[in-house]
């Protein structure tokens, strides 16, 4: 019983500490923004740059306040979270396919890899001068360009991540008689999550910066448009309002496919 207790108590202790940490760690991962912050607004208060290349924090909330109000940041946000929504889901399931063939078939592997990878070393933003002869500057031209953000780390890293499940496992898979498709729905991609994931994100973080490229480029409304736009009129609050929400719209995507995968990688521990 006394044995039961100290564990439980102990257990406990490791449970708050870990809580402690992890509420130090939000808490501290606040410090560098704020002393940025707190740097700007030195630097405007004390006219170490022109008002017009650096204006005040209050200037800028301001602004920001406004745009909100009118509509105007939300209609751009809004544009750009659709263009990306599309074109990540086109991207995530051409890279998926694809990883997934790959890794299944060597054959395959054989026949498709090096012009994929070839086709992977074009930057991004370097395709859009040709699909704009191809397909002009509307949004097709933004769609495909986020896809094809999204489609090479999604595609590498489900190879990868098929290509590391111990072929043991798959032995096992024959020795039970799973089909193919059982094989690979219950074993494969079950081992294979966490690259999978890794390249879901990567995938992600490409699409929302070749979002924002292609907006900068070719488009007249979308949050890469509110840089472009606030560049020209030298509307420096513009310009930083649009940085802010881009940064915070891809931090909080981020956050949720880790929170995803911390609970699918959960459930494949509790073996659910």
């Amino acid at each position: 019983m006394a044995t039961y207790l100290e564990l439980s108590g102990h257990e406990n202790i490791t449970n708050w500490r870990r809580f402690l940490r992890g509420r130090f760690f939000s808490l501290s991962a606040l410090l560098l923004p704020m002393f940025l912050i707190a740097l700007w607004w030195l630097a405007s208060a004390r006219g170490w740059l022109p008002e017009q290349i650096l204006p005040e924090p209050t200037y800028v909330l301001q602004t920001g306040r406004d745009m909100i109000a009118s509509g105007e940041l939300l209609y751009h946000a809004a544009v750009s979270l659709r263009r990306v929504i599309f074109g990540f889901a086109i991207g995530a399931v051409l890279g998926l396919a694809l990883g997934i063939a790959m890794g299944l078939s060597a054959r395959f592997e054989d026949y498709v890899k090096p012009t994929f990878l070839a086709f992977a070393q074009i930057p991004t933003l370097g395709w859009i001068p040709l699909l704009m002869l191809l397909v002009g500057i509307e949004e097709t031209l933004k769609i495909i360009i986020i896809a094809k953000g999204a489609l090479v780390p999604i595609t590498l890293n489900t190879f990868s991540g098929i290509r590391s499940v111990p072929g043991k496992y798959v032995q096992v898979g024959k020795a039970l008689r799973f089909s193919r498709w059982q094989t690979l729905r219950l074993i494969v991609l079950p081992g294979a999550i966490p690259s999978i994931f890794t390249g879901i994100r990567y995938g992600l973080t490409h699409a929302w910066t070749s979002l924002v490229g292609v907006e900068l480029l070719a488009s007249s409304e979308g949050l890469g448009y509110l840089l472009v736009w606030g560049r020209q009129m030298f509307w420096l609050d513009t310009v930083i309002i649009a940085m802010i929400v881009i940064g915070l719209i891809g931090f909080a995507m981020d956050k949720g496919l880790n929170g995803s995968e911390v609970f699918i990688q959960r459930w494949k521990k509790e073996g659910l």
